[in-house]
């Protein structure tokens, strides 16, 4: 097969497994900080409820208890905690290492014998495979665009994969988490609205 298309394999392949361990590490970040995140805020808020009483209010208590539960899903996350770091790193050199491949194929000639390199990418599709975890947290996926996208230096793939914004930056379900808070915002202003008109005698 040509060089062309070693290349776009290469960097689908990287793709893959770049944002794999992206997700790797956003659930070991998740794990490892949102715990101690939700222990702070429950904590101030129970050291300013002892000066202002609207802190003692049923909605904010329902909010601690909401971030409670949060707590308890994540933790049960905690004992893999070290798994999903290996797994990064692992992944990550992974990635590394197909960089480096795509920048020895790009630099040979357009006629050259590709065959070893092909089995190289086989070999690190291999590994890739044989170093993930399948279970991931929850909302690892939308932290996971984050760090690829715009913490990692993803140069080599993005020449072969075109990436846009709205595509593929943003992933699909933050669109709809978007479209549907901004469906119940501008309901809650047609209400409220609604409501005014009724307390003025407004038809």
């Amino acid at each position: 097969m040509s060089q062309v298309s070693l290349l776009k394999s290469i960097a689908e392949t990287g793709y893959n497994v770049g944002f794999g361990g992206r997700k790797h590490w956003a659930t070991y970040d998740i794990v490892e900080k949102i715990p101690g995140l939700i222990g702070f805020i429950g904590t101030a808020i129970g050291i300013f409820s002892l000066v202002y009483d609207s802190l003692s209010a049923k909605n904010v208590s329902a909010a601690l208890a909401v971030l409670g539960v949060i707590g308890i899903y994540i933790s049960v996350y905690d004992s893999k905690k070290s798994d999903y770091e290996k797994a990064a790193v692992e992944i990550t050199k992974i990635f590394n290492g197909l960089r480096d491949l795509y920048r020895e194929v790009e630099a040979l000639a357009p006629n050259a014998d590709f065959s070893l390199y092909w089995a190289r990418l086989a070999a690190f599709e291999s590994q890739y495979y044989g170093a993930s975890i399948s279970k991931q947290i929850l909302f690892s996926d939308w932290y996971a665009h984050y760090k690829f996208f715009w913490q990692y230096q993803i140069d080599w793939v993005a020449k072969q994969k075109n990436f846009s914004f709205w595509r593929d930056k943003v992933p699909l379900t933050g669109w709809l988490a978007l479209s549907v808070l901004i469906v119940l915002i501008a309901t809650c202003f047609a209400l409220h609205f609604q409501s005014v008109k009724s307390c003025f005698g407004i038809a």
